[in-house]
């Protein structure tokens, strides 16, 4: 009689480190794809107020962040509200917007010069409703010849 050997059957898992790498590589993944979201959702675009204007003067959905001198004597707040509305201006253009500001305006703002980045979005109505401003400092090193 002839005996014969049964091999036995091989196991189709996975060797333990085999596992290890691939739930390594999802996790990574995982990872890469919450950090992709989470950066998407904070981008904000920088353009200046002829920018913005040249759009079409249409409203934006996407939060912008909008570069502009404040015009002199445009700032208007009404008694016992945090409510304010000024004009920016382009710095090197001739456009200007009126801008929406609910909140404290920092100390810098009153400047006669002030550089204004408001953060927000440009609305239905024209005006630009602004949920962040912030006064740029004027530059210490600024040439003779623009200063005179």
């Amino acid at each position: 009689m002839q005996e014969t050997l049964e091999r036995p059957a091989r196991s189709r898992r996975l060797p333990s480190r085999g596992r290890l790498l691939i739930g390594g590589a999802l996790l990574l993944g995982a990872l890469f794809y919450l950090a992709y979201l989470a950066f998407q959702g904070s981008t904000v675009y920088y353009v200046t107020v002829d920018d913005l204007l040249a759009e079409g003067a249409g409203p934006t959905e996407r939060a912008v962040r909008v570069n502009g001198v404040l015009l002199e004597g445009s700032f208007v707040r009404q008694t016992g509200s945090t409510e304010a509305s000024f004009v920016l201006l382009d710095p090197e253009g001739a456009g200007q917007m009126t801008t929406v500001y609910n909140g404290v305006v920092p100390d810098l703002f009153f400047n006669e010069h002030s550089q204004v980045v408001a953060e927000g979005r440009y609305g239905n109505d024209g005006v630009f409703h602004a949920d962040l401003l912030i006064v740029k400092c004027p530059s210490k090193y600024a040439s003779e010849a623009s200063s005179a």
